[in-house]
């Protein structure tokens, strides 16, 4: 993505009708140390696609998937006209590819969709988030690889949390017939205490687990809520989550005892 002649090149070879633009960095955690590569990334390659969208008249529609955590932080729901302002630096780069992407679609007639995704979680999911670490650390001590000890981060904040398979619905519909230039919140509009998150987790677990805390684990800038409101994905697509937490976790947890049994 950061290689703007190549970027050119593919679009101008495929010519897509329909683009997902999931190329990023999403690492919210070391994004204060990795600040560069992150705006770089999110917002050059973001650029760079757009450009070479427009400028090879590709048919595409594009969704650029964006992150809850543009918004300033709120001790209430966040609906898609609440202040924006980003407290870390992946928010700031996810902010500057909306605006972007916006730009796109309101000044040059591009047909460029905005999400404003809040947590997704489920099978697949990369180790820098929570409830993937924690599922991981417990499929190793279920293999005898590890100490039955499992290090966790900060249990305290409340994220409002969708399967990942939802939230690949929500872009679907999105994409078909979701508004140009018309930023939509993809949530569950309900918050879990990531305590909640490792209890389920645990009371999966095949072995007992000791918890213990990490300092390295936590954010310099964590906010201690990050809740949605849907309202107007429901209402302009019909969308709304259908896989509860339970099954999410379950698979996630399956999904790593799998990968380390291999």
């Amino acid at each position: 993505m950061l290689d703007p002649a190549g970027v050119a090149r593919a679009i101008a070879e495929i010519r897509p009708t329909e683009v997902y633009h999931c190329a990023g960095v999403a690492n919210v955690g070391g994004s204060w140390s990795n600040n560069h590569t992150t705006l770089r990334t999110n917002v050059l390659g973001t650029e760079h696609l757009l450009t070479a969208v427009r400028d090879h008249g590709a048919p595409a529609r594009v969704l650029i998937p964006g992150s809850a955590l543009v918004y300033r932080p709120s001790n209430s729901a966040i609906d898609e006209t609440a202040p924006l302002g980003p407290v870390s630096p992946y928010g700031l780069s996810k902010l500057a590819q909306e605006m972007l992407a916006l730009a796109a679609a309101r000044q040059d007639g591009m047909a460029v969709l905005v999400t404003r995704s809040f947590t997704h979680v489920g099978p697949g999911q990369a180790l820098s988030y929570a409830a993937s670490s924690f599922a991981e650390q417990i499929a190793r001590i279920e293999a005898g690889q590890t100490e039955p000890v499992l290090s966790v981060g900060n249990l305290e904040a409340r994220r409002d949390l969708t399967d990942v398979r939802d939230t690949v619905r929500a872009y679907q519909l999105l994409m078909t017939g979701g508004l140009r230039a018309t930023p939509y919140n993809v949530c569950s509009g309900r918050a879990f205490q990531i305590s909640e998150v490792l209890d389920g987790l645990l009371s999966n677990a095949s072995v007992e687990v000791s918890v213990r805390q990490d300092p390295s684990r936590t954010r310099p800038n964590d906010n201690p809520l990050l809740l949605g409101d849907r309202s107007r994905i429901t209402r302009d697509l019909g969308w709304s989550p259908e896989i509860p937490i339970s099954e999410t976790l379950s698979d996630l947890l399956d999904y790593w005892r799998a990968r380390i049994a291999r």
